[in-house]
């Protein structure tokens, strides 16, 4: 990553904020809407969460963002990875590498002993950087149950 991108921890939900998560949730999913500054703030004022955020260090622009959750449960404190997102016109800048090595160091300190996330098989690229940083596929079954509105 070049040095022009700094990643940090969002500690302040700003109309530029709630912007840039406009622009870049649906580069994510089609079929969940940006969330509002109502919900952003929530994000970040949760304790399980730290959202993360790349700003291109001369402009200000936010150019992609990652949430990392960490939990206590019986077994350990665990850390799971969500939502990463970078910018289409940020892609190649190694953003994306940038946002999930400073999420594991701060799931490393935090204690966590493992870091999961999922990732859609046809996000092919974001697949070749998880392995290619040492994330390793799981023989699981993933089950959702739809809880409804």
């Amino acid at each position: 990553m070049s040095d022009d991108v700094v990643i940090e921890i969002l500690e302040r939900v700003t109309p530029e904020v709630v912007g840039a998560f406009a622009r870049l949730i649906p580069q994510l999913s089609s079929s969940s809407p940006p969330p509002t500054a109502a919900e952003l703030q929530a994000m970040v004022g949760a304790e399980a969460n730290d959202v993360l955020v790349a700003v291109d260090a001369a402009t200000g622009v936010l150019l992609g963002s990652l949430t990392l959750v960490t939990f206590r449960i019986p077994t350990g404190i665990r850390s799971w990875i969500e939502d990463v997102v970078v910018d289409g016109a940020a892609r190649g800048r190694g953003v994306g590498e940038a946002l999930n090595r400073f999420a594991l160091d701060l799931a490393r300190s935090k204690g966590a002993k493992t870091v999961d996330l999922t990732s859609r098989p046809t996000r092919e690229a974001a697949n070749r950087l998880y392995q290619r940083m040492g994330f390793e596929l799981r023989t699981s079954n993933l089950y959702r149950y739809e809880l409804g509105d």
